[in-house]
């Protein structure tokens, strides 16, 4: 069934004009009906293949569709995906031909291109899933798929609590240093959760506060802000022209009139954008890196400011210090996400960052404790009326 009308649903799609997900399914179960044998057997079973091969996601539309499922990893031949924090293979035989389908699929979907002239794609489909694509030979071991899947229904900090990602009393502190304006950089290794935290304490942000957003592909979901701006970089074409970079996009949003400013992840030059429009009057400000803990954070902040420019460390130091005020560390142990630890940016004493620890994880305990106190509360006791009339 599915290779028979494969062929004749796809060449129907792409004569079509632009339609919805709906319209298409709509337009093809139509389709098949009518030119499928009136008495065949199991034809909504075999509607539901072409379909899920053509308007889906092909042989990993069982993934897609596990809620349970977070992430899908395809390498050339073999299919990974993950659950609650661990690794399994997929049981289905995967060919070159499933793999291209599937790519094919994701570019529809997400309004990308990868070819060999631009072998790397990173795109999003809705706010429920983000897509990355590298194609061979550079990847060596053939095209190389992975999908985040992102939860339909946002994820709270009721549910983080209960998860153990964090203790109520670090969840009071959350609420009560992003309502204080204190600007935060959160940090973690790939897939721990930096994204999902962002989300929860853009929650804790008043309603009449004006935000801008800006991401390479856009995952935050925050619906609890009317005023917002969401800003997604843009890749060039083929020429190199066209091209939408984080960098300028922070500095457009100097001119937008932001309370606060969230970037949704910094990698390369931009750093020193994010931390000097911190540093210029947008208090609670966020942003999210990649780092293996919290002092780690700042050595590849100061890395990524020196790709864009030619500073003094002192000065660079400096400016990290001024900028960020709170550093949240996250990670996984046996698959479980939580905050491993939080601290508080002191200055900068003898060319070094000074950092307060106020909570760390307990790999013994099996729990979160408290280290210290804050040592500047300066902003927190200032806001503390405002917060607790909420």
């Amino acid at each position: 069934m599915e290779k028979t009308y494969e062929s004749l649903i796809s060449s129907y799609l792409d004569s079509a004009e632009k339609l919805s997900e709906k319209e298409i399914e709509e337009r093809i179960a139509e389709h098949i009906y009518d030119a499928a044998n009136k008495d065949m057997p199991d034809k909504a079973m075999n509607v539901k293949i072409l379909l899920d091969s053509v308007t889906g996601y092909s042989m990993l539309q069982p993934l897609i569709e596990d809620e349970s499922v977070t992430e899908i990893m395809v390498n050339g031949k073999n299919v990974f995906y993950e659950r609650a924090g661990f690794l399994f293979r997929y049981d289905r035989e995967v060919t070159s031909e499933n793999v291209n389908k599937i790519i094919n699929i994701l570019c529809r979907k997400t309004d990308r291109v990868v070819n060999q002239a631009e072998p790397i794609m990173d795109g999003t489909i809705g706010r429920d899933i983000r897509v990355n694509i590298v194609l061979e030979p550079i990847s060596k071991n053939g095209n190389a798929i992975t999908i985040r899947k992102f939860p339909k229904i946002p994820i709270t900090s009721g549910y983080m609590l209960e998860a153990g990602f964090f203790s109520r009393e670090i969840c009071d502190f959350l609420k009560l240093i992003v309502k204080s304006r204190y600007n935060i950089f959160i940090c973690g290794g790939a897939g721990s959760g930096k994204t999902t935290l962002l989300n929860v304490l853009t929650d804790f942000i008043p309603r009449d506060e004006r935000v801008i957003t800006i991401e390479d592909s856009a995952e935050l979901n925050i619906d609890n802000i009317d005023n917002i701006v969401r800003l997604e970089s843009r890749n060039g074409n083929s020429d190199g022209k066209g091209e939408i970079t984080i960098d300028s996009l922070i500095k457009s949003s100097l001119r937008m009139r932001p309370d606060r400013i969230i970037v949704g992840e910094v990698r390369e030059k931009e750093a020193l954008s994010m931390l000097q429009a911190m540093n210029t009057g947008h208090d609670g400000s966020i942003s999210t890196g990649h780092a293996n803990s919290c002092k780690d954070a700042f050595t590849r902040l100061e890395t990524m400011v020196l790709m864009g420019c030619d500073m003094p460390l002192y000065s660079i130091r400096k400016q990290i210090a001024n900028a960020i005020e709170t550093v949240i560390f996250l990670g996984r142990i046996k698959g479980k996400r939580l905050i491993l630890e939080i601290a508080e940016v002191c200055g900068c004493e003898d060319n070094e960052i000074v950092l307060n620890t106020l909570f760390e994880y307990s790999y013994t305990d099996r729990m979160h404790k408290k280290i210290n106190d804050v040592k500047n509360t300066v902003k927190m006791e200032r806001s503390k009326d405002d917060i607790s009339s909420d």
